[in-house]
Parts: structure tokens; C-alpha cells; sequence
């Protein structure tokens, strides 16, 4: 009997942050507002491949647009989205989207999809970012600026990759050639 305890809790142990996704809703049931305003519907961009990252201006990890916009420009032909969201959750964003609209366009000549200023963790956090952390655990919720979240083509969360994760580093490349 004690054997069966042991195991039960050694099973424990190693899944208990795994969470068993059930998807009731995939990714492209979501909408976002743009900087600009405008709704992004993720339904209208079935079947495309999105990089969420939580963006910020004032973050040391801030330089990663750079990366993002040259990922942008070698993979949205085959599919891929990326979609910066902009934060404040860890107080380093710019106090409107205005301002962080023309940052973006005036530093790292970004023409990806920016969302509005959007809380990423916590009770506020958008819709988006609690169903990731629901389907698929602790990994998909920011711990900080510039985390990724890697949705596939069946708008289930692929990976999830720390902000030390440079967009153009070849696990993200690799993954992203496996599943465009």
C-alpha cells in the first residue's frame, strides 16, 4: 500500500502543473482591439500560424522588435502572425497607444499587428491570455515583457517561450517550419 501511495505521489509531483486542455474555444473564437482602434478578428485568419508577444517600450528586452519585424517579414507569406501586445502589466509601456504606435514605427519600422495597451496577467488579463493560461498551464502566462505564445493552425497553443527567447532563435525557427 505504501508503494501505491509513493507512486501516486511521485506521479503528482511531476504533472502537477500540467493542465489537461480541453479547448472548449480555440484561438480564432477571440478578438482583440488594434492600436488603431479597429477589431481584429482572429476568426477572419483561420488556419494562419500567430506569435503573441506582451510588448513594452521601456523594457531592456525592447530591441526583440527588431527580430519580430525581420520574423514578420520572412514567414507572413506562408501563414505566420506575428502580434505584438502592448502592456503595462510590468509598468514599463508607454501611457498610450498613440505614443507606442509611433515608437514602434519611428525605431523598428514595425508594420505587424500592434493590439491596444492590454493587461496580460492577473484578474484584468485579456480573454486571450486567460485561456491560454487554462489550456495550457503556468508556461503561457507572461512572466514578463516580450514572453511569446505560439498559436498553430488549429488555434492551439503550440509552445510558449520566455522573454530570453529571441524571436529568431532556432528553437522558434525549427518550430515554426515544422508547423507552417
Amino acid at each position: 500500500m505504501k508503494k501505491i501511495a509513493i507512486i501516486i505521489l511521485i506521479f503528482m509531483f511531476f504533472f502537477k502543473n500540467t493542465v489537461m486542455a480541453d479547448y472548449e474555444k480555440v484561438f480564432y473564437d477571440f478578438k482583440i482591439e488594434s492600436i488603431s482602434g479597429e477589431v481584429i478578428d482572429f476568426n477572419n485568419y483561420r488556419n494562419k500560424v500567430f506569435l503573441i508577444v506582451n510588448t513594452a517600450s521601456y523594457c531592456g528586452f525592447t530591441k526583440q522588435y527588431d527580430e519580430l519585424q525581420k520574423l514578420w517579414d520572412r514567414y507572413k507569406s506562408k501563414g505566420l502572425i506575428v502580434l505584438g501586445v502592448p502592456s503595462n502589466s510590468f509598468n514599463q509601456e508607454k501611457k498610450n497607444n498613440s505614443d507606442i504606435k509611433e515608437f514602434c514605427e519611428v525605431n523598428f519600422n514595425i508594420d505587424f499587428p500592434l493590439s491596444t495597451i492590454t493587461d496580460v496577467k492577473g484578474d484584468d488579463a485579456h480573454e486571450i491570455f486567460k485561456w491560454a493560461k487554462d489550456n495550457h498551464g503556468k508556461s503561457a502566462i507572461p512572466k514578463w515583457n516580450f514572453h511569446k505564445i505560439l498559436i498553430n493552425k488549429e488555434g492551439k497553443i503550440e509552445e510558449t517561450y520566455a522573454s530570453f527567447t529571441k524571436p529568431l532563435s532556432k528553437k522558434i525557427i525549427k518550430k515554426l517550419e515544422e508547423i507552417l
